[in-house]
């Protein structure tokens, strides 16, 4: 098993995010506890490409301070939405014989979308720890409707289990 920590860098980890201090408490909590179960803690960064605001070289691409990695912890770069498209991670997943992945981050609609569905597709038992990802107001959504649209229609029980902090943690803790 590992905590995967998606896009939670300093450019959009900010109070604009829906529920945003719930979210960071709950992602620090996550992390805390990951460490002290031995589980691992994985991060994925957004690289937008040169020219633009996210990106790799800029103070806004790194990870935010509140969920800083360990110095022996991974960071794995991408510059699509999925957490496994050319970044080498699922490789990496694979040469430790992981199955489980529970994911937390940034944005619900967009990249933990992406890395759910992945995930699922490519074999892996997904766990969504509930208000441990978050995204902002767009033209068609409220954040709250997004995340609510995700995290309790979308992907439960489907692609993923959506469960409580406490029950992650509990998983974890197994």
């Amino acid at each position: 098993m590992v905590l995967l920590v998606v896009d939670t860098q300093k450019l959009i980890t900010n109070e604009q995010l829906y529920n945003f201090n719930v979210f960071k408490s709950n992602v620090k909590l996550l992390i805390e506890k990951a460490r002290a179960n031995s589980v691992e803690v994985i991060y994925v960064r957004h690289d937008d490409g040169v020219g633009a605001d996210l990106t790799k070289g800029t103070d806004g691409f790194e990870i935010f301070d509140e969920f800083k990695p360990a110095k022996n912890e991974r960071i794995f770069d991408k510059t699509v939405n999925s957490s496994f498209k050319g970044t080498q991670l699922l490789e990496y997943l694979h040469s430790k014989a992981e199955t489980e992945v529970i994911v937390v981050g940034l944005q619900t609609d967009y990249c933990i979308d992406a890395t759910v569905k992945c995930g699922f597709e490519h074999g892996f038992r997904i766990i969504v720890p509930a208000y441990a990802n978050t995204t902002f107001d767009n033209k068609f959504m409220s954040a709250e409707q997004s995340y609510r649209y995700y995290n309790e229609f979308m992907w439960k029980n489907r692609y993923a289990e959506c469960v409580s902090v406490e029950e992650a943690i509990e998983i974890m803790e197994k």
